[in-house]
């Protein structure tokens, strides 16, 4: 089971924070971020603070069932702790949890579109099919249920006119996959304007898992081969 050193996971949670609020992931006080820690804890961002200008003192630090430790914390952690800790309660691989509301992943989740046909090998790797995990209310044990069945066969789940969620063994992958995610979002929805999205031929897709496991790409990758509909055109198998 993987886990941080406070220290250190405190620094890495205020420079990811900073980079989702620069590349406009998060506005205001949206998004959280996790991570767990060697003492079986963990440390996460505190509600209300913006992640773009993150300090120590806005680190809350938790028990194991996901409670603020006592006498340790001066702001109180984020409402949406819940799904995170989810993630961690059927995933003892993950390390850390990054929630953000990247525009583009954000719209197909607004569309109830999921992001599931292999278009890109980076995608394919270490994403997989991206599905929509139903509407839930923020801060209420909607959103853990709704993503329950996603979170333990994929790395990245949509959450349904919400955002996004994704986790990993360590932040530093958490947050590569939600820059994956949002990256294969973008060039998806640029494809879909063209008229034809093409997907990549189901032998090479082969390849690419059997190139997965020698490289050791960690995390769980399920894939699927649905169509997306293109306006103005028939839906065009790859």
């Amino acid at each position: 089971m993987p886990g941080r050193d406070g220290l250190k996971a405190g620094k890495e949670i205020i420079e990811v924070g900073r980079r989702m609020w620069v590349k406009g992931w998060v506005a205001s006080n949206d998004g959280n971020i996790s991570v767990r820690l060697k003492d079986g804890g963990f440390l996460a961002t505190a509600t209300g603070v913006s992640k773009g200008f993150l300090t120590p003192a806005m680190l809350v630090r938790l028990n194991r069932d996901g409670r603020p430790a006592p006498g340790r914390n001066r702001h109180r952690p984020s409402s949406e702790i819940r799904m995170h800790m989810e993630v961690y309660r059927r995933r003892p691989d993950i390390g850390a949890v990054v929630h953000g509301h990247p525009p583009v992943a954000t719209a197909f989740a607004v569309a109830g579109i999921p992001l599931d046909q292999n278009i890109l090998p980076e995608a394919i790797l270490t994403l997989g099919a991206v599905e929509v995990a139903p509407y839930g209310t923020p801060s209420t044990d909607e959103i853990p249920e709704a993503i329950a069945p996603l979170i333990e066969r994929s790395n990245v789940v949509l959450l349904a006119n919400h955002g996004a969620l994704a986790f990993g063994p360590d932040l530093l992958t958490a947050y590569h996959r939600m820059e994956t995610l949002e990256h294969t979002a973008t060039i998806t929805h640029l494809a879909m304007g063209l008229g034809r999205v093409k997907t990549i031929p189901k032998a090479q897709v082969k390849k690419l898992m059997e190139l997965s496991e020698k490289l050791g790409i960690q995390g769980r990758v399920t894939l699927k081969s649905s169509k997306f509909k293109v306006q103005g055109s028939k839906d065009k198998k790859g």
